[in-house]
C-alpha cells in the first residue's frame, strides 16, 4: 500500500485559500503530498452521526466530524479550554471542571477514532494537532490502528506537579505514550515531558534518546513552529502604517498583538507601560501603546475577567496621562486583518511581546519578518515564551516584573540604529531558519523516520 497523509485538528479550513499560519502549513503539506484533513464541523447540529461530512474544494479530501452544541461546550470549552488549557499555561487555579467535561472530550475522541479507523491503512501518516485530541492515538491502537501517529503540541507541557490536579492523571502517560512521535515546541517543554515520565514507576529513559513506558517506545521531539517570513515580509512593505493611527513628529508607536487570553500578561503590560509613563519627563517624546486584543472563548468565565480588567486599567492609565491631543493606550477589542497587522508591525519602534507563558508565540516573529532592516524597531521579548529559547537578541524581560518591562521599553524606544539593526539582523536570521515549510517538513521527515514498538492492546 502506498503511504498517505491524515491530518486531525480541532479546526479544518472551510475555504479553498485558508488563511492563518498553521492551517497554511497544513494545507501546502496536503497540497504537495495528497491526503487527507479532518476536523471539526464549524456548524453544530443536534443529533451528529457517525459518518463524516465531505469538504469539497481542495486539492485533497477533506473531512468534518459534526458535534452538537451540547458536545462544542463540553470536549472544546469545557475539557479543552477550562481543564486542559489552563493547566498547561500552569494556572491551575483557574481550571473548572466537571465530569461532563471528560465523559464529551472522550466521547468526541472515541468517535473521531472509529472514523479514521475506517480509512487508514498500516503504511498511512497519521499527524494530529494539539492538546483537544490526547487520548486519540491510544484509542486508534485499541481500534487496531497500525500506522504511524504523531501529536504536536502547540501549547506548553504541562509542569509535573501541576498534573496532580487531573482528574485524569494516571490516563494522561498512556494517552501520549501511544503515538510514535510526540513533538513539542521548545527544549524545555521536551525536558518537562521527559521529568513527567521519569516520575512515572513504568517509565524510563532510555539509551538513544527514546523513552519506554510499560510496553512502548516513542520518541519526544522539539519541533519550533514559525511563519512564512517572505509572504509577511512583502504585506508589510506597504506604506501608510503611521496613517492609520495618526502618528504625530514626536510620537512612536508601541505594539502588542495577542488574543485575549489571561496567558499573555496583557494587564502587566498595561501596568508596565504606565509606569514607564510615570519615569517619563517633559520633553521626552510621546510613545503610544497599540494593543490588539481579538476576542476568543468569551463563554469561559476567566475570559471575561480579564477583558473586564483590561478596560478598567486602559482607562486608569489613560486618565493619568492622555491629553487632548493624545491618548496613550488605544486599546482595540477585534481582529485586524493580517495584512494591516504587518504594516503596524513595521511602524511600531517597538514590539512588546510579555506573554506569562507561550508555547512559542508566532507575534515575536511577525515584528521581526515585518521590519524594515534598514531602520528596524526592537523586539521586547518575555522570557516565558517559547519563542526566547532561540531569540535571544530581543530584549529578554521577566513578564512579572513590572519595572524591568519598564526600562525595557525606555531601553528599546532609545536604543542606536546600529545596536538595533544588530539585533535585527540575528532575529531574522533565527526566524528565517525555523520558518513554518521548515517545521511541517522537519516533522514530516521524522515521523515518517520513527521507529516504535507497538503496545499489545
Amino acid at each position: 500500500m502506498t503511504e498517505r497523509l491524515i491530518v486531525v485538528s480541532n479546526r479544518i479550513p472551510t475555504d479553498a485559500e485558508p488563511s492563518g499560519g498553521l492551517v497554511v502549513a497544513l494545507h501546502d503539506a496536503l497540497s504537495e503530498e495528497g491526503g487527507l484533513w479532518i476536523g471539526a464541523h464549524p456548524d453544530p447540529v443536534e443529533t451528529p452521526d457517525e459518518d463524516l461530512v465531505d469538504l469539497p474544494g481542495a486539492p485533497y479530501e477533506k473531512k468534518a466530524f459534526r458535534l452538537s452544541e451540547a458536545v462544542v461546550q463540553n470536549y472544546y470549552l469545557g475539557y479543552a479550554n477550562s481543564v486542559l488549557w489552563p493547566l498547561c499555561h500552569r494556572r491551575s487555579d483557574l481550571i473548572r471542571y466537571r465530569r461532563a467535561y471528560a465523559e464529551d472530550y472522550l466521547a468526541v475522541n472515541a468517535r473521531v477514532a472509529r472514523q479514521i479507523a475506517r480509512l487508514a491503512g498500516p503504511d498511512d501518516l497519521i499527524w494530529v494537532q494539539d492538546y483537544h485530541f490526547l487520548p486519540l492515538a491510544r484509542m486508534l491502537r485499541e481500534e487496531g490502528v497500525s500506522a504511524r501517529i504523531g501529536l504536536f503540541l502547540h501549547i506548553p507541557f504541562p509542569v509535573l506537579a501541576d498534573t496532580s490536579v487531573l482528574p485524569e492523571r494516571e490516563a494522561l502517560a498512556g494517552w501520549f505514550a501511544a503515538y510514535d512521535l510526540v513533538g513539542l515546541q521548545t527544549r524545555a517543554d521536551v525536558a518537562r515531558c521527559l521529568e513527567f515520565f521519569r516520575a512515572e514507576p513504568e517509565g524510563e529513559a532510555l539509551f538513544d534518546g527514546k523513552t519506554k513506558y510499560r510496553d512502548r517506545v516513542f520518541s519526544i521531539r522539539s519541533f519550533p513552529i514559525g511563519i512564512d517570513v517572505e509572504s509577511f515580509a512583502e504585506a508589510a512593505e506597504k506604506e501608510g502604517g503611521g496613517l492609520l493611527v495618526n502618528l504625530g513628529p514626536r510620537e512612536d508607536l508601541i505594539i502588542g498583538v495577542d488574543r485575549l487570553d489571561y496567558s499573555k500578561g496583557l494587564p502587566h503590560r498595561f501596568r508596565a507601560f504606565g509606569i514607564f509613563l510615570d519615569q517619563q519627563e517633559a520633553g521626552d517624546r510621546r510613545a503610544s501603546f497599540l494593543q490588539i486584543a481579538p476576542p476568543t472563548r468569551e463563554d469561559v468565565e476567566a475570559y471575561q475577567e480579564i477583558r473586564d480588567e483590561l478596560e478598567r486599567l486602559s482607562g486608569w492609565v489613560n486618565g493619568r496621562h492622555a491629553e487632548l491631543d493624545w491618548t496613550p493606550i488605544r486599546y482595540i477589542h477585534r481582529t485586524l486583518p493580517r495584512d494591516r497587522l504587518a504594516v503596524l508591525y513595521r511602524t511600531a519602534r517597538v514590539g512588546l511581546v510579555t506573554p506569562l507563558i507561550d508555547g512559542m508565540n508566532l507575534v515575536a516573529k511577525e515584528y521581526v519578518a515585518a521590519q524594515n532592516p534598514e531602520n528596524p524597531g526592537v523586539l521586547v521579548l518575555s522570557r516565558m515564551a517559547g519563542a526566547a529559547e532561540d531569540m535571544t537578541a530581543a530584549l529578554l524581560v521577566n513578564p512579572y516584573d513590572l519595572e524591568d518591562m519598564a526600562v525595557a521599553i525606555n531601553t528599546a524606544l532609545t536604543m542606536p540604529l546600529e545596536e538595533r539593526k544588530r539585533r535585527h539582523e540575528e532575529l531574522l536570521a533565527t526566524v528565517k531558519r525555523t520558518d513554518i515549510t521548515a517545521w511541517r517538513r522537519n516533522y514530516l521527515h521524522a515521523l515518517r523516520h520513527v521507529q516504535s514498538t507497538l503496545l499489545a492492546y
